[in-house]
């Protein structure tokens, strides 16, 4: 029955905020120049701008900061503070781009696999997207996974595979879910999370994000993550591990000091840091150190 494209206009719901962001300013943070259209060129293109700037990661869950949805809040940290953020945060400013480029959007909650098949609670972001030149295709579009995501939105079809660069993507059904694979550089595949076509509103997002932002065992509790995926690289930091992806099926793994760690978020993921991001970040991993050492 999930093998069939479900049927989904143009969400002009007020909740969202789509009405309140500045467009003009995140397309420049972007660097996307193109044509602001609803058509499956621009899709791509802003697709793959958006996951080529703004990277996945959760410092500010990480050193104990409240996280917030509302727009204005999104547009300050990932457009004006030159930020990344984690995929509520991150997907949830790409659809109000596509809502104010007049693309038909549904906003959905994955379950995330990562290889492991148990039943996890829907706790990803992914969109649904249709396109005015191709209005018979459904695309699944998700900047905001991280390392492993889409460069690319692809169309939701049983059996339908996407290449970029050296990495590939497959879309199969499962016990009545969607599936999105991953091959990495040695030809293995791998799940990435599990979805159901179905409308997600902003009370199940707030409530999803609530738990994987403050429930002690969230994979983002407590601990610091940042995720960088391009056509030519992988980056994954945990902590004070920085995991590096190459095409070859080469994989790299460094233990960074504190002062490393800061660095490696400047300049592997892109982000700006205050004097103030780093002294809190500094003392997160300090703590670390402090705790593995006793």
């Amino acid at each position: 029955m999930y093998a069939i494209a479900p049927t989904f206009d143009i969400d002009h719901s007020p909740e969202w905020g789509s009405d309140r962001l500045d467009l003009d300013a995140y397309l420049r943070r972007i660097g996307y120049e193109g044509v602001r259209d609803n058509s499956l060129k621009t899709l791509q293109q802003v697709h793959r701008a958006h996951m080529s700037t703004i990277s996945f990661e959760n410092v500010d869950i990480a050193v104990g900061r409240t996280v917030s949805l509302d727009m204005a809040e999104l547009e300050r940290k990932l457009v004006r503070s030159g930020r990344g953020g984690y995929c509520y945060e991150t997907n949830l400013l790409f659809a109000a781009a596509l809502d104010r480029l007049g693309f038909p959007v549904m906003r959905m909650l994955s379950r995330i696999r990562e290889g492991d098949t148990r039943r996890r609670f829907r706790s990803h972001t992914s969109l649904l997207v249709r396109t005015a030149d191709e209005p018979d295709t459904v695309w699944l579009a998700d900047p905001g996974y991280g390392y492993a995501g889409l460069i690319e939105p692809m169309p939701l079809r049983d059996g339908a595979r996407a290449t970029v660069g050296p990495w590939s993507w497959e879309l199969g059904v499962d016990d009545g879910h969607w599936v999105l694979r991953s091959q990495d550089g040695e030809g293995r595949w791998s799940d990435l999370y599990v979805f159901r076509p179905e409308r997600q509103y902003e009370v199940d997002y707030r409530a999803a994000h609530y738990v994987s932002s403050t429930r002690p065992g969230s994979p983002f509790v407590n601990r610091l993550v940042a995720q960088r995926g391009s056509e030519t690289v992988r980056h994954r930091l945990r902590n004070d591990v920085l995991v590096t992806d190459h095409p070859d099926g080469r994989t790299e793994r460094a233990v960074l000091a504190p002062d490393e760690v800061v660095a490696a978020l400047r300049e592997k993921f892109g982000l700006t840091l205050t004097d103030e991001d780093v002294s809190l970040l500094l003392g997160f991993l300090r703590r670390g150190e402090s705790a593995a050492a006793s």
